[in-house]
């Protein structure tokens, strides 16, 4: 059975997509077979890898419509990593799922469908707490959030942990936090500094020791429709969630 790892933030700009996209494609360098699920409208992970208009079926579809997971799955011709896609169309779904039984556990019942087939199921969220992140943390084993280093990056950090309590408590999803990730950090800035050691200070053995700096590769590559591995793999970026995946592997295997 595969392990299901949500990227949340409800702080946009905090690096989460590429996050999610990387962190898929160098587990899937490292051999392993990934799933990734777009939970996102803004469908920015699927068209790093195809174009959201094109596609039939979408994670609408399966949340909604009742269409089966693994008939929305779409290969991405790299190792062994395949899409669950998303769609613009994505952004009614939180209306229409409102009046749905069991609205919070859609997205677990979707992928228990097919988690079997893979070593990891990534999900990304989209910047928010509402009902298309509060499916991607319930169908999740555990939990990443990127962290940008910047002024209240503690505060949204403290936010998410608290709404993952709330659903241990509430909902009967026992989730583990596997850690914060510091995204868009600048070591020559006092500020990214300050940040990185206040996370870690007050939340202890919550955070990789991987740190994703700030990088133009890791800017530019979406406008390629491109993960950094295929944009620029020798790059400071590249090399970042190489080691945040190799790191994630590690951390997995401790629990």
């Amino acid at each position: 059975m595969g392990v299901a790892i949500t990227i949340a933030n409800q702080k946009g700009g905090t690096g989460k997509t590429t996050t999610a996209v990387n962190l898929a494609v160098y587990l899937a360098a490292y051999g392993k077979k990934v799933l990734i699920v777009d939970m996102d409208p803004q469908a920015n992970a699927t068209s790093t890898f195809r174009s959201p208009g094109n596609l039939s079926t979408n994670v609408y579809h399966t949340l909604i419509g009742g269409v089966l997971a693994g008939d929305t799955i779409h290969a991405t011709g790299l190792f062994s990593l395949d899409i669950l896609p998303s769609n613009p169309d994505l952004s009614g779904a939180h209306i229409e799922l409102v009046s749905q039984k069991e609205r919070e556990y859609r997205l677990l019942d979707s992928i228990a469908q097919v988690k079997h087939n893979y070593d990891f199921v990534i999900i990304d969220c989209p910047p928010s707490l509402g009902l298309l992140t509060l499916n991607g943390l319930v169908a999740a084993d555990y939990i990443l959030t990127p962290v940008q280093c910047e002024y209240y990056a503690l505060e949204g950090l403290g936010q998410l942990l608290n709404t993952v309590y709330l659903i241990r408590d509430n909902l009967g999803r026992n989730i583990e936090i596997l850690g914060a990730v510091c995204t868009m950090y600048d070591k020559r800035n006092k500020l990214s500094r300050n940040v990185l050691k206040n996370v870690k200070d007050n939340f202890p053995g919550y955070v990789f020791d991987s740190v994703i700096p700030r990088n133009i590769s890791l800017a530019e590559a979406p406008g390629y429709g491109k993960s950094i591995y295929q944009y620029d793999p020798y790059s400071t970026g590249a090399e970042a969630y190489r080691k945040l995946a190799k790191e994630t592997i590690q951390r997995i295997n401790s629990f």
